[in-house]
């Protein structure tokens, strides 16, 4: 007679993704507060902690029946491992008819901004650290936007501290996330 296979709970990958949010997004926006001047110290980080990571995240979110999860986790991955190759592609002109970066680079952070605002929406049902995050995001987006659009480097400036502020609190639900865990209690609240 055969055992019976022992059922054991799934790790829960919303650390990952978190982590790899947070660092990547902290990092490229040191870079837009003017911190760190060379960008393409994020690109790996937007290729494979960033991106990678954060999408392996959101597939194992879809095995814990977290539809938030995985649709986040996995777009924004997906995001990451798009900017990051587009990036590369003006950079070292890989496309040679890729003329107009600018126009791309716009266009694609108005579609992340609508994307970032609908995934806002369900936040507010959620626990408020993960409202706090998507705020934090939306407006960054939206501060984003507007640096490309207008070419302004004060506002550019800001956007990259209030990435700063935005990676932070995702780093803060990462933490909660993994101490609440291990010490089986609510130490870091997330509201």
């Amino acid at each position: 007679m055969a055992e019976e296979a022992k059922w054991r709970p799934f790790a829960n990958p919303a650390p990952l993704g978190l982590g790899g949010f947070a660092l990547t997004t902290f990092v490229l926006n040191v870079h837009n507060a003017g911190i760190l001047k060379d960008v393409a110290t994020a690109l790996p980080l937007g290729l494979f902690y960033g991106g990678f990571a954060q999408l392996c995240a959101g597939l194992l979110e879809f095995g814990t029946g977290n539809t938030f999860g995985m649709c986040a986790f996995s777009s924004y991955g997906a995001f990451w491992i798009a900017l990051a190759t587009l990036v590369y592609f003006k950079d070292n002109a890989v496309l040679p008819g890729f003329k107009d970066f600018h126009g791309a680079l716009l266009w694609t952070l108005i579609a992340w901004t609508i994307f970032t605002f609908i995934m806002w929406i369900p936040t507010f049902k959620k626990p408020k650290v993960l409202w706090i995050i998507f705020a934090s995001l939306l407006l960054l987006f939206i501060l984003l936007d507007i640096h490309v659009a207008l070419g302004s480097k004060p506002i550019g400036t800001f956007a990259g501290y209030e990435g700063i502020w935005t990676a932070f609190t995702a780093w803060y639900l990462m933490a909660a996330e993994l101490i609440n865990e291990a010490f089986g209690k609510e130490v870091l609240p997330i509201g």
